[in-house]
C-alpha cells in the first residue's frame, strides 16, 4: 500500500498551495536551495522554504553566529541574505525550472515594510506562497511583531492586500499567547499558519568569561525545543480553521507523525539539516514508512487525531 501524502495548505485562495507531501525545510536552514539540489531530487518534498528576504540586502551578525548546546543548537545569523531584487533575479529564475512549489520568507522592520515586500514577489515565476518572519531574536530591530496580536494582524494585513500569493505566518513561541496571535493573523486572511520559530536562548563560555555568541543572545532550535513546539501547535490547530505547519526539533518520521497529530497539516525539518543534509528527505521517507506499517491510507486521517482523555 502506497499512502496518499498530498496536503493543502491554501485551499481558500486563489491561488492554491498544493503539496505532493507535507515535508518542507524550514527556512533559514536550507539556503536558497541550490546546494541541496546537488545532494539529493528537492522535487521529492512537499516545498522548499528559502532564507529570510528582508527590505535591503543584510551581511548579517558577525561570527561565531552558532553554538552547539544539549540538544541544540544557537544561531545568530541575523538574516543574512541578498535582498529582493537578487533573489527575484537570481534565484526566482532557477526556482521556476523546479517542480515542487517555493514559498519564499520575508522579515520586515515595520508593516509598510511586510506590504512591500509582498508586493515584490508578487506574480514572480517560481515563487509559489509567502511565509512571514515575525519572530526572529538575532537582529537589532527585534522583530516583535509576533509578540502582540495587533501588530501581527496589521503586518498581516499588508502582506495579504498585497499579494494574490498565499501567505503564511510563522509565530514565536516569545508571545504569551502564540494561539491569539495565530488567530488575529487568520482573521486578516493568513492562508496557514507556522508554529514554531526559534526559542530565545543563551551560551557562555566559562573560560573566557563572556557569551559564546557575540550578541549574547540567539535563537534555540533542535530537539531542546520539540515539547515546546508540539504544545504550541496543538494549540494553534485548536485555535484556528486555517492549516497549521509544525516546526520545532523534527529529526525523524516518528517525529512528523506527532505533529501531524497534534494538529499540523504540514512539518518543516530545519536543525537536523545541519548535521544531515538529507535529513527532510530521510523524515519524509521515515513518514511514509510509519504510515504504511500501520495500515493508514491517507495521511490526512491522522492530522489532529491526538485529543486528551480526559477534557
Amino acid at each position: 500500500m502506497n499512502p496518499q501524502l498530498a496536503v493543502e495548505l491554501a485551499p481558500e485562495r486563489k491561488i492554491n498551495l498544493s503539496l505532493r507531501n507535507p515535508v518542507m525545510p524550514a527556512s533559514g536552514t536550507f539556503s536558497w536551495g541550490m546546494e541541496f539540489a546537488r545532494q539529493f531530487d528537492v522535487n521529492r518534498l512537499g516545498a522548499v522554504v528559502s532564507k529570510g528576504v528582508t527590505p535591503l540586502p543584510r551581511a548579517g551578525n558577525p561570527q561565531p553566529r552558532v553554538a552547539e548546546t544539549p540538544s541544540g543548537m544557537l544561531n545568530s545569523i541575523g538574516l543574512q541574505n541578498l535582498g529582493p531584487d537578487r533573489v527575484i533575479s537570481e534565484m526566482a529564475p532557477v526556482w521556476a525550472t523546479w517542480d515542487v512549489p517555493v514559498i519564499v520568507n520575508l522579515a520586515g522592520e515595520t508593516v509598510g515594510d511586510y506590504g512591500d515586500l509582498a508586493r515584490a514577489f508578487d506574480g514572480v515565476p517560481g515563487v509559489a506562497a509567502l511565509e512571514l518572519n515575525f519572530s526572529c531574536p538575532n537582529v537589532d530591530n527585534g522583530l516583535d511583531f509576533g509578540l502582540n496580536a495587533t501588530a501581527a494582524a496589521q503586518a498581516t494585513r499588508a502582506a495579504v492586500r498585497s499579494t494574490e500569493l498565499p501567505v503564511i505566518v510563522k509565530l514565536t513561541p516569545a508571545a504569551e499567547s502564540p494561539a491569539e496571535v495565530a488567530r488575529a493573523c487568520a482573521d486578516e486572511g493568513a492562508s496557514a499558519i507556522c508554529a514554531i520559530n526559534t526559542v530565545p536562548g543563551m551560551a557562555i563560555d566559562a573560560e573566557t568569561r563572556r557569551p559564546v555568541l557575540p550578541r549574547a543572545i540567539g535563537g534555540l532550535s533542535g530537539p531542546a525545543i520539540k515539547p515546546i513546539a508540539l504544545r504550541i501547535v496543538y494549540e494553534v490547530a485548536q485555535a484556528v480553521r486555517v492549516p497549521v505547519i509544525g516546526c520545532g526539533g523534527i529529526a525523524s518520521g516518528l517525529d512528523a507523525v506527532e505533529f501531524l497529530m497534534a494538529g499540523a497539516t504540514a512539518v518543516q525539518v530545519g536543525t537536523a539539516s545541519f548535521s544531515n543534509p538529507r535529513a527532510p528527505l530521510d523524515v519524509l521517507e521515515g513518514l511514509e514508512a510509519w504510515l504504511e506499517e500501520h495500515g493508514v491510507a491517507d495521511v490526512r486521517e491522522i492530522i489532529g487525531c491526538a485529543q486528551p482523555l480526559l477534557a
